[in-house]
């Protein structure tokens, strides 16, 4: 399990990224999440930390976004992953890992492009249609004027 975490190919990372487990610090500790019990008597928690400024898996410019896109994640240059939904702390650590993969990969991708598009004819028409409607009982709720 002391492996390296693997990210899979997406936007803005083609080939993917491995972080190597070095990198990785893990923590335990008891959980409250399920086990009744054996909650009280083991470590499951698994907290997952990986010090972004360091991370010798990413470039200069992944860095940059990543740190921008994980700010409110981060404390200071590090982002931490708690897991605690197994009772196992191997599934936890699974878990912690899969998700450290998919924030990574999420972070990375570039930010997608808007595409700048015009209202249809139709709804120009149907727009200025309302408005006239709209004028209209306006109009008509003013005071008649005398002839």
């Amino acid at each position: 399990m002391d492996g390296d975490v693997r990210v899979p190919a997406g936007p803005g990372i083609p080939a993917g990224l491995v972080i190597p487990a070095a990198e990785l610090t893990e923590q335990f500790s008891r959980s409250s999440g399920p086990g009744g019990q054996h909650v009280n008597t083991s470590d499951s928690r698994v907290q997952l930390s990986l010090d972004l400024a360091t991370a010798s898996f990413l470039s200069a410019g992944q860095r940059d976004r990543v740190l921008i896109r994980l700010a409110p994640r981060l404390s200071g240059t590090v982002l931490t992953v708690t897991s605690e939904r197994q009772r196992s702390q191997l599934k936890n650590r699974q878990d912690a890992r899969m998700r450290l993969a998919h924030l990574l990969r999420e972070a990375l991708a570039p930010p997608v492009q808007r595409r700048a598009t015009k209202p249809s004819r139709s709804s120009r028409r149907r727009r200025v249609r309302s408005e006239q409607r709209r004028s209209e009982i306006k109009r008509n709720r003013r005071r008649p004027r005398p002839d």
